[in-house]
Formats: structure tokens, C-alpha cells, sequence
């Protein structure tokens, strides 16, 4: 990766680290999908203005928004309000690395040689060690969901990965823009009584859900697409295991949980794996595609 790419990857990491710890107050506070809803609103709201038509190509996009907007989050954000703490559901959304690994190879024809296997076992080796407990098993119905949305994720993420000249704010804009009604309908369907609970919120539910808006999608989850669009997914989507060794010290400084021998080895580990990736990487010419214009 180019310095200024390896940059952005890890500010994307440490904001969806702290997202984290924010989405879990704020699906604390009010119902998950309502949440959902308001962070993709406000997406919708700030990117009006790039939105734009792709003929020949809408459906995949549609197909995007839904799988890595409105389903995607609704599941993710609903297992993280069921399960009693971060670190479960932190494991649980990893999976959609190595589901995203795994659909590059049958559909795309990357090629996943030894070092990038073994940085990849690595890296998610060091999540498994950081927050793998057999408490999690309590939390089984929360878990499913977040498994089941990671695999949403990586299916929208490979249609991402194939679309020609969409920017990528472009493409975050439409994700709000079909998401949000998507994501009203639902709340109204399953949440009764969700926008009195909003009313009574205070106004730190509404920085959480800016912070998530603004900050995870507007800026993270752009410079995820732009990363996409010019790597191989395979390169790209293990470096995000970084962002749960970002939750896990987050979750330290903020939230008081206790930093053990197993975190610090898990972290050492994945940290290691993700360099292992991108050394490997420095080493060999890249046949990504090049990046849609924004």
C-alpha cells in the first residue's frame, strides 16, 4: 500500500474502534434499528448533494445499499444492544473478513498465497485470543445476528468491488439514501413505542448517533470503499482486524475493563499478522484496479 493509504487505514481502524464503544451506548439508550435509521438519515442528509445516477450499474448499487446498509447494520446494531458486552460482538463482525476473503477467491480469482493465509490466520488468531470466552455462548441468539450481518457485509462488499466510476461518496450516498426508508419501515414494524424512547433521550444519544454518522460512515466506511477500489480484498479487509484491538484498548481508557496477559498477546498477534500482510504486499507489483473517480 502507498504510505498515504497505510494512513487511512489506520484512522479507519481507531474510528470504527471507538464506534464500538459509541454504537453500544447509543443502541443502549434507544431501539437498535431506530438508531440505525437516524445514523443513515443524517448520511443521507450530508451527501445529498454527489448523489448521482449510474446507468447500467443501479442494481448492483441497490444491491450494495441494501446488503452493506440497511440489513447489514440492522443486524449488526440488534445483536450488539442483545449481547451483555463489546468484545462478543467485536469477534462476531470479524468473521466478515474471512467471509470477504473467501468470496474474492470463488468470484473475483484473487490469489491468496501462503504468507497472506498465514498473516491472515495470525491477525484473526489474535481476535479469537483477545475475545474469545465461553461466557459468549450466553449471548448465542446475539451473536447470530451479527454473523449473519457480517455475511451481508462481505456478499455487498464483492458487488462494491466490481463497480466502475462511482466515487465513493457517491456510493455511501445512495447506501443512506436506500437505506433509511428501508431501516424506517422496519423500526416501525418491530420497535413499538421507539420514538417516545427517542424523545426521552438525551442529548449524548444524539452525539453518539452523529458520531457514527459522520465519522464511521461519512469518513470511515468512504475511505473503506476507496480502499476496495484500488486493492485486492484479500490485502485490504484483514487490516480491519486492527479496529478490535482498537476496541479493546478503547474499552480500556473509557470504559475501565481490565487489560490482561491474554489481550496483550492477541493484540501483539494481530498486529503482527496485518504487518506480515502488507510486507508481503511491498514486495509484489499490485493488479488491483484503479480507483473510481470521486
Amino acid at each position: 500500500m502507498a504510505a498515504k493509504d497505510l494512513l487511512l487505514t489506520l484512522l479507519i481502524n481507531l474510528i470504527w474502534g471507538l464506534n464500538v464503544v459509541v454504537a453500544k451506548y447509543g443502541v443502549g439508550q434507544i431501539p437498535p434499528i431506530l438508531f440505525t435509521f437516524l445514523r443513515f438519515a443524517i448520511v443521507a442528509a450530508v451527501l445529498l448533494p454527489v448523489l448521482k445516477i449510474h446507468k447500467g450499474q443501479m442494481r448492483a448499487v441497490i444491491f450494495v445499499a441494501v446488503a452493506t446498509g440497511g440489513i447489514h447494520f440492522a443486524l449488526i446494531y440488534t445483536g450488539l444492544a442483545l449481547a451483555a458486552d463489546i468484545s462478543s460482538v467485536a469477534i462476531a463482525m470479524q468473521l466478515g473478513i474471512p467471509f470477504a476473503t473467501v468470496l474474492s477467491m470463488l468470484f473475483l480469482g484473487e490469489k491468496i498465497r501462503f504468507w497472506r493465509w498465514l498473516g491472515l490466520s495470525m491477525a484473526f488468531g489474535g481476535i479469537l485470543l483477545i475475545s474469545f470466552d465461553p461466557q459468549v455462548f450466553a449471548y448465542r441468539n446475539a451473536l447470530a445476528l451479527v454473523v449473519l450481518g457480517s455475511l451481508f457485509g462481505a456478499c455487498g462488499l464483492l458487488v462494491a468491488k466490481k463497480l466502475t466510476g462511482v466515487g465513493v461518496f457517491e456510493l455511501q450516498s445512495w447506501i443512506a439514501m436506500i437505506s433509511w426508508p428501508l431501516l424506517l419501515g422496519m423500526s416501525l414494524a418491530f420497535e413499538p413505542g421507539q420514538f417516545a424512547m427517542l424523545l426521552q433521550a438525551d442529548l449524548s444519544v444524539w452525539g453518539a448517533v452523529l458520531y457514527t454518522a459522520l465519522a464511521a460512515s461519512v469518513l470511515a466506511h468512504s475511505g473503506m470503499y476507496y480502499l476496495i477500489q484500488r486493492y485486492d480484498l484479500s490485502l485490504v479487509m484483514p487490516t480491519f482486524l486492527l479496529a478490535t484491538v482498537f476496541a479493546v484498548i478503547f474499552g480500556v481508557t473509557l470504559l475501565g475493563d481490565q487489560l490482561t496477559p491474554r489481550m496483550i498477546a492477541g493484540g501483539s498477534c494481530t498486529l503482527l499478522g496485518v504487518l506480515l500482510i502488507l510486507l508481503r504486499q511491498v514486495r509484489k507489483p499490485r493488479t488491483a484496479t484503479p480507483p473510481a473517480a470521486t
